[in-house]
């Protein structure tokens, strides 16, 4: 594990081993997945973000370019991960792409009060699944400029 965080740039918050597979399967098409880190819960979430637990003293954060992040989570849910990533001065510019299952107005509406960047829903269909995700992955990833 710690050789494929040393290289992180992308995070995926993602309990669904299914759609994991497949979000990462569609990224794979264009990024280097030895970038990108999954993680199932959001207590991994904050934890590798504010370096605690077994991330402890270490520096990986910095070099996420964007979260794309689940809002059904184990632990801690992903409304609550969005919050105390926007409120930290050091990963609120970090782009966070909500990509869920939920179409209720108030996960929508909060997960923007919250800062937010984009919010997408999961389309059910396989094919719709897999160019959605190379869609919003690419422009997140290759034509959004962010500064660090």
């Amino acid at each position: 594990m710690e050789n494929t965080i040393k290289n992180v740039e992308y995070l995926l918050v993602e309990d669904n081993p299914n759609d994991a597979e497949l979000i990462m399967r569609a990224l794979k098409k264009i990024i280097n997945t030895d970038n990108l880190l999954l993680l199932e819960d959001g207590e991994d979430a904050l934890n590798f973000l504010f370096e605690k637990e077994e991330f402890e003293d270490k520096e990986y954060n910095k070099l996420i370019k964007a979260i794309f992040l689940d809002l059904k989570l184990p632990k801690i849910n992903g409304l609550e991960v969005l919050k105390e990533i926007k409120a930290n001065q050091n990963l609120q510019k970090i782009p966070v792409i909500v990509f869920t299952s939920s179409k209720e107005d108030f996960d929508i509406k909060t997960a923007y009060d919250l800062g937010a960047n984009s919010y997408v829903v999961k389309p059910m269909e396989y094919n719709s699944f897999s160019e959605t995700i190379i869609s919003i992955g690419n422009y997140w990833i290759n034509l959004n400029e962010t500064t660090h």
